[in-house]
């Protein structure tokens, strides 16, 4: 496990304190201020999704001389990740991010033992008094437009989905995507799989391929690994967290966008003020906020299709349309057996 410094900083930077008024709004980019060591630790391997979002956004501030930031990844679950932390809040860093998912007991133990330092991890928990603050990817809402796209693009009237496992923050893409399929599409037959891990692209590919078995021609590709078999089988999928056209740009429709951008800036205004507190900072990562997108629809898409997602995607932004949060086990899912550590 190696310390990686991903972008060098500027010389200087100016000592203005950004000044947050007492109702807070998001600004475009954080105020030029004193340069803040801000490290990210990571269960799981950078290029894992989730980890690359808040990875990305962390070296954007790197980038504009906000931060000088450094990772661990691959960090692991339990006392493995208890011990890291340890060692990087004994550097003094302003603000740690990460992931606390499968961790949510060693996080808050730490956080509660540094109270000097600001902890924003991803978590399905509450923020803790007085520097642990929680954030998730609440992207419900592109996934509802990309089910849209995927019930409106089958042929064979069904679909897949692969997952990490059957919990809140996962279910509730899924069920969006179904959703936003059905609204389109009511034949159309949704296959859901798990993998039970974050990141076990082999397994994931494996259950892909398994649905495409079953006759599914469009799948979301909640975890990794999933684009890698479509794109071998010849059949559609629709990326997630970024955009993913890269991959395999004759088979990736669109993804579901996370943009971490929004709450890292809101909380590194926040430190460099000396207002920082804990919270839960999910409202950032929503359409409204900038933090949830659709991203570009590969362009072969029917017109037609493309007009009902847009005039969707605009009454969600504009807040005429709400896709509903359930988080409930989608119907008819199966799980593969675990090839690796959840996480």
């Amino acid at each position: 496990m190696t310390l990686r410094r991903p972008v060098s900083m500027a010389a200087a930077i100016s000592a203005t304190a950004l000044i947050i008024a007492a109702s807070v709004g998001l600004a475009q980019s954080p105020a030029a201020g004193p340069v803040l060591k801000v490290v990210g630790a990571y269960a799981t391997p950078i290029e894992e999704p989730w980890d690359g979002v808040i990875d990305s956004a962390l070296k954007a501030a790197a980038a504009a001389g906000t931060v000088d930031y450094t990772f661990q990844d691959n960090i692991g679950y339990g006392p493995d990740m208890e011990r890291v932390l340890r060692e990087i809040a004994a550097e003094s860093p302003a603000a740690i991010f990460g992931d606390a998912f499968g961790n949510g007991d060693q996080v808050r133990a730490v956080a509660a033992d540094f109270p000097g330092i600001a902890f924003v991890f991803g978590s399905d928990g509450n923020p803790a008094d007085p520097n642990l603050s929680v954030f998730d990817n609440w992207i419900q809402e592109p996934a509802y437009l990309a089910g849209m796209l995927a019930g409106g693009l089958t042929k064979s009237n069904i679909i897949g989905a692969v997952g990490a496992m059957p919990i809140p923050e996962v279910n509730r893409l899924i069920n969006a995507y179904i959703a936003g399929a059905k609204s389109v599409n009511d034949k159309v037959e949704v296959k859901v799989s798990f993998i039970n891990s974050f990141f076990d692209p082999a397994t994931a590919k494996e259950a892909a391929l398994a649905q495409i078995a079953l006759g599914a021609d469009v799948l979301y590709a909640e975890r990794d690994g999933v684009i890698e078999a479509a794109q071998e089988k010849g059949v559609l999928a629709i990326g997630n967290m970024s955009d993913q056209s890269s991959l395999a740009p004759e088979s990736v429709v669109s993804s579901v966008m996370w943009d971490m951008k929004p709450t890292v800036d809101y909380v590194l205004q926040q430190v460099a003020a000396g207002a920082y507190a804990a919270q839960d900072l999910g409202y950032f990562s929503s359409y409204a906020k900038g933090g949830a997108m659709l991203a570009p629809i590969m362009a072969s898409v029917p017109q037609e299709l493309q007009d009902k997602v847009a005039a969707v995607e605009a009454k969600i932004k504009s807040g005429e349309f709400r896709v509903d949060v359930n988080e409930g086990t989608p119907d008819g899912s199966v799980q593969a057996p675990a090839a690796s550590p959840a996480g």
